[in-house]
């Protein structure tokens, strides 16, 4: 017996100038199911969301909780109706305890009686089985308890509707496996939850239905039981899709010339973030890679080579010849490139627009003092977001409006105008849809076959074995193993991670 609907979105609509966002868009969300809303990055999913939450008012169509029509015109209208939202980035005071997090707002200043709201949220607590005590600081706790706190807070103002939005990204597999084991229990007592993620292996693990958007309309509505993962992927990207098989057929490591003078060279460099001393070189047209888990020094190692991160020691030379890089600006005269793996915190200027974004390391280099005329900047912006199909309005569009993996698209942008012999790319596909990783992939590559080095960093083992042809595996930040040819496989990589030298 099918479950009734607990929310019905039917016929949404939302425009911004230029843009239709989303176009007749239905949606139904059930008493007890985890339902899975997937889509490129701008496929529509963001702005529904911010729809139902009232962060956008909407241009059309109708919304039903319970079988009530509801309007919703703001956050708090959202929250009076039982719909709660749990951001990817975490949206609570990490200065305030536990208690004071789930209760804040609603409580009663001096007369609040707090022996029993700290009483109070550790019984609820307990009964979610959430790892964390009232007293505590949230900040003392890991991002998957402050997200499961956050939850907790939601259930006890007692929504119906619970949003989770991306709410994985952070996690290691433990945390992921305790942020569902708290879904399902949610789910057992009848809250729909709607889970938004790009990671296809969790949407199977977890959810009961899927939605699928694309370029702002619905594709359709499937049990996860009818929906195999070739075809999922297919009605994401509109066309047949054989799930990246053949992106590695397209590497060419017959050409690259191990024994010629490296584009690159370290000797024994050493960070002051904890990395052990390390040696490492990339050839003329070489995809390698740095891998391991999460805080194994991948990105310490790259964030040295481009002087990021204060070098402590070292020989570096590029070409045979004996060069200092000290700071980025070294390393970009040099010719080396580098997308940072957060690209909200040291990548995108969000306030800037595209074309400024996508100018400003060449305008670096170039000096301040020499700005680009007009003309000339537009010109740089039109070339690479036709080359990359970035997704925008226009050239003048402030980039934090663009979806994640538009933002990317737009600093990878950014780093190819500035035409380097080496590009570093960390986590470059992180948080972005599947069809956007294909595209990087395969520019990746395109741009090795060109004659560029780069150096791929990506959580993803299979992705790094379809893109680098040696990869160099991190532990406790040392390197402790080479790998190419037909070690270069998953039960390798990971032996070599977890038994250390190879």
């Amino acid at each position: 017996m099918e479950k009734s609907a607990i929310l019905e979105m039917r016929g949404i609509c939302k425009y911004f100038p230029g843009v239709r966002a989303l176009e007749d868009v239905d949606f139904t969300l059930r008493e007890g199911e985890i339902h899975a809303l997937m889509g490129e990055n701008g496929a529509g999913k963001s702005t529904l969301i911010k729809v139902l939450t009232g962060v956008y008012p909407k241009d059309g169509g109708t919304i039903t909780l319970l079988d009530r029509p509801v309007v919703i015109r703001s956050p708090q209208d959202a929250q009076k109706s039982g719909i709660a939202t749990v951001y990817q980035e975490i949206t609570l005071c990490p200065n305030l305890t536990v208690a004071e997090n789930m209760y804040i707002g609603r409580t009663k200043g001096p007369l609040t009686n707090w022996k029993k709201i700290n009483a109070d949220a550790d019984i609820l607590l307990s009964d979610l089985g959430i790892p964390a005590v009232a007293n505590q600081q949230l900040g003392s706790c890991s991002i998957a308890v402050q997200q499961m706190v956050a939850i907790a807070r939601a259930v006890d103002m007692e929504c119906k509707v619970l949003i989770l939005d991306e709410p994985t990204s952070s996690l290691d597999e433990n945390e992921v496996e305790k942020l569902f084991g708290l879904m399902r229990s949610l789910k057992e007592q009848g809250v729909g939850i709607i889970f938004v993620t790009h990671f296809l292996e969790q949407v199977y693990e977890v959810c009961d239905r899927i939605t699928v958007l694309r370029d702002g309309k619905l594709v359709g509505e499937y049990v996860i039981e009818d929906l195999p993962r070739v075809q999922l992927v297919s009605k994401m990207l509109g066309k047949d899709f054989d799930d990246m098989a053949d992106i590695k057929s397209e590497a060419d490591t017959e050409n690259i010339d191990y024994n010629s003078t490296p584009v690159y060279e370290a000797r024994k460099l050493a960070g002051t973030t904890g990395i052990k001393p390390f040696d490492f070189q990339i050839h003329k047209g070489e995809v390698n890679g740095f891998t391991g888990l999460l805080g194994s020094g991948r990105s310490e190692c790259v964030r040295a080579i481009f002087g990021a991160d204060k070098v402590a020691g070292g020989k570096v030379m590029m070409n045979g010849k004996k060069v200092n890089i000290n700071k980025p600006l070294d390393a970009m005269k040099n010719g080396i490139s580098y997308l940072p793996e957060d690209r909200k915190l040291d990548g995108i200027v969000g306030d800037l627009s595209v074309r400024d974004n996508i100018i400003l390391a060449l305008q670096v280099m170039k000096g301040f003092f020499r700005p680009f005329s007009r003309a000339q900047a537009e010109a740089f912006a039109d070339e690479y977001i036709d080359l990359l199909n970035i997704k925008t309005a226009s050239t003048d569009t402030p980039v934090n409006s663009l979806s994640g993996g538009n933002q990317q698209k737009v600093i990878l942008a950014r780093w190819l105008l500035a035409n380097p012999v080496y590009l570093i790319l960390d986590e470059p596909t992180r948080g972005i849809d599947i069809g956007t990783k294909v595209e990087i992939q395969k520019l990746v590559l395109k741009l090795a076959a060109e004659g560029k080095s780069v150096t791929f960093i990506s959580s993803e083992i299979d992705e790094m074995i379809r893109t680098c042809s040696r990869l160099i595996v991190m532990r406790d930040g040392k390197v402790v193993g080479e790998l190419s040819g037909e070690d270069l496989n998953q039960n390798k990589i990971m032996a070599t991670i977890a038994g250390g030298e190879s």
